[in-house]
């Protein structure tokens, strides 16, 4: 899905004439494509969120894994989005959950923002993206952290668990990687 999202983003940009002229396009690292709510809720279980963890989502979107974590999981939550409208759409949402003292929402490029405070970090994030996050997660998770990413596996990784559930009328896949990871 996120691949055929992002053929049609070039697709369409071709056609236009604007590819590489917006700056969201140009440094994204995904489309945006939404989460469902079960994928959402079985990548924060499979993660084992315990209460007063740090949730970090890297492309936040509108900011659903990090309510999820702290509603749910009672953990506490930071997102990092570069779209300046969905950075915006989850500042509302946060905003009006009145849940501002617990997500923190970072406004720009996942790959310049620190992580050793994470506990866990969901990505859903194309494979070539997540292979440029691997040194920053190497380098700055702690042992026993966890990675979770929904549908693209981390090359060079070996998932500690896999799991294929249905949603949306689609099979997901689900990646826990736990650090240090077992490298191949």
């Amino acid at each position: 899905m996120r691949v055929l999202a992002g053929a049609l983003i070039l697709v369409v940009g071709a056609a236009t004439g604007v590819v590489g002229q917006s700056r969201w396009y140009a440094k994204s690292l995904a489309p945006d494509v939404t989460s469902p709510q079960e994928i959402v809720d079985r990548m924060l279980e499979i993660a084992n969120v315990k209460p007063g963890e740090t949730v970090y989502d890297l492309g936040c979107g509108q900011g659903r894994v990090l309510i999820t974590a702290v509603q749910r999981f009672h953990a506490k939550a930071v997102g990092v989005e570069l779209s300046d409208r969905l950075f915006q759409s989850a500042t509302d949402h946060v905003a009006l959950l009145n849940l501002q003292n617990r997500i923190k929402l970072i406004h720009g490029d996942l790959l310049e923002v620190d992580l050793s405070p994470a506990d866990v970090v969901t990505i859903y994030l194309m494979t070539t993206s997540n292979e440029s996050l691997r040194p920053r997660l190497e380098k700055y998770l702690h042992p026993g952290a966890r990675v979770v990413s929904h549908d693209y596996k981390v090359p060079g990784w070996i998932p500690n668990q896999v799991e294929e559930p249905e949603a949306a009328s689609r099979s997901h896949t689900i990646y826990l990687y736990v650090m240090p990871p077992n490298k191949k």
